[in-house]
C-alpha cells in the first residue's frame, strides 16, 4: 500500500502577525532592518576570522559555521514576509510550506549539534587545557560541523516525511508567518492529540534533552573558572557566559514550542520572530562583536582598508 498524501489544499494562506496596516508598515522597516543587519554582520565576522590568522582556532572556526547558519536561518522565512506586506494576498504553496518546514528544522538541528560542539571546545579549553591541542584537532572540528549537517538533514526529513503523510481536507489558514509543524499539523483532518505527541517526542524532548547536557557543561565550566582569579579565567568567564546567554535564548522558545504544540497562537507567533530573526543578529553581536580578539581584527582589517584607499590614488598617476 503506497503512503500517499490524501491533501486537496494546494496552497495556504499565512495570516501574519497582525492585520492592521500600521503595524504590518512597522514590522516591514523592523524586520528589513533587522534582516538586512543580520546579513551583513555575519558575513563581516567570516571576513574578519577568515583574514586575521589570530583567529584561525578551533572557536572561531564554529563561530563561523554558526554565522552561516544564522544567515541561513535569518533568510528562510524573512524574506517572503517582508515581501508578503508589501502585497494583499500572502499564500504558500503546498510545496513551498513543506520547503519552509524543511530549511527550519535542517538550520535549527544543525545549529543545535553546533551549540553542543561549541560547548565541548569551551569545556575542554578551561577544564582541560594541556590536552586541549591534542583533543581539539582541525580535523576534530571538521568532524563537529559535518555531523551537525548531517544530524540537521535527518531530523528535518523525519520532519517533511511526517508533514507529508497529513492530510489536509479543507481548513488552509496559518496562523503565522511561515510554516512549522506545531501550527502546520493542526490544519488536517486527524486527531492533533497523538500528532502533538510525535512533536514532543521528536522535538521537543530532544531540544530540552540538549539543553540540559549544554546547561550542565556550562555550569561545569563556570565553576572551574570560580576557582580560578587570573585575568585568562576573567576572559573565559565573559566567553562562557555569552554562550549560555545564546543557547538560553536559542533553546527557549524552541523547548516552550515544541514542549506544548497546542499553546496560544499569539505567544508562539512571539517566539518565533524572536529565534528566527532576533537571535541570528544578537549571535554575532554577544559571541564574537564583544571580543577583543575580534575588535582587534577589525580595528586591523579597517586601518588596512584605509591605508589602500590612500595608496591607490597615488597609483593611478
Amino acid at each position: 500500500m503506497n503512503m500517499v498524501n490524501k491533501s486537496v489544499v494546494t496552497e495556504f494562506v499565512l495570516l501574519g502577525l497582525s492585520n492592521s496596516w500600521e503595524l504590518q508598515i512597522f514590522f516591514f522597516i523592523v524586520f528589513s532592518l533587522f534582516y538586512v543587519a543580520t546579513v551583513v554582520s555575519n558575513i563581516i565576522i567570516l571576513v574578519i576570522v577568515m583574514s586575521d590568522p589570530h583567529l584561525h582556532s578551533p572557536m572561531y572556526f564554529l563561530l563561523t559555521n554558526l554565522s552561516v547558519i544564522d544567515m541561513f536561518l535569518a533568510s528562510f522565512a524573512t524574506p517572503k514576509m517582508i515581501i508578503d506586506y508589501l502585497t494583499d494576498h500572502q499564500t504558500i504553496s503546498f510545496g513551498g510550506c513543506i520547503s519552509q518546514i524543511f530549511f527550519l528544522h535542517l538550520f535549527t538541528g544543525t545549529e543545535i549539534i553546533l551549540l553542543m560542539a561549541m560547548s565541548f571546545d569551551r569545556y575542554i579549553a578551561i577544564c582541560k587545557p594541556l590536552r586541549y591541542a591534542s583533543i581539539i584537532s582541525p580535523q576534530v572540528c571538521i568532524v563537529f560541523v559535518v555531523s551537525s549537517w548531517i544530524v540537521g538533514v535527518m531530523h528535518s526529513m523525519s520532519q517533511v516525511i511526517f508533514a507529508l503523510t497529513l492530510p489536509f481536507c479543507g481548513p488552509n489558514k496559518i496562523d503565522s508567518f511561515f510554516c512549522d509543524l506545531p501550527v502546520v499539523f493542526q490544519l488536517a483532518c486527524v486527531d492533533t492529540y497523538v500528532l502533538g505527541l510525535f512533536m514532543i517526542s521528536t522535538s521537543g524532548i530532544i531540544a530540552l534533552s540538549c539543553f540540559i547536557l549544554l546547561f550542565n557543561s556550562y555550569v561545569i565550566v563556570l565553576v572551574t573558572i570560580k576557582h580560578h582569579s587570573s585575568r585568562g579565567s576573567s576572559k573565559a568567564h565573559s566567553t562562557c557566559t555569552a554562550h549560555f546567554i545564546v543557547v538560553f535564548m536559542f533553546f527557549g522558545p524552541c523547548i516552550f514550542i515544541y514542549m506544548w504544540p497546542q499553546n496560544s497562537f499569539v505567544i508562539e507567533k512571539i517566539l518565533s520572530v524572536f529565534y528566527t530573526i532576533f537571535t541570528p543578529i544578537l549571535n554575532p553581536v554577544i559571541y564574537t562583536l564583544r571580543n577583543q580578539e575580534v575588535n582587534s581584527a577589525i580595528r586591523k582589517l579597517r586601518s588596512k582598508f584605509l591605508n589602500f584607499s590612500t595608496e591607490s590614488p597615488s597609483h593611478s598617476f
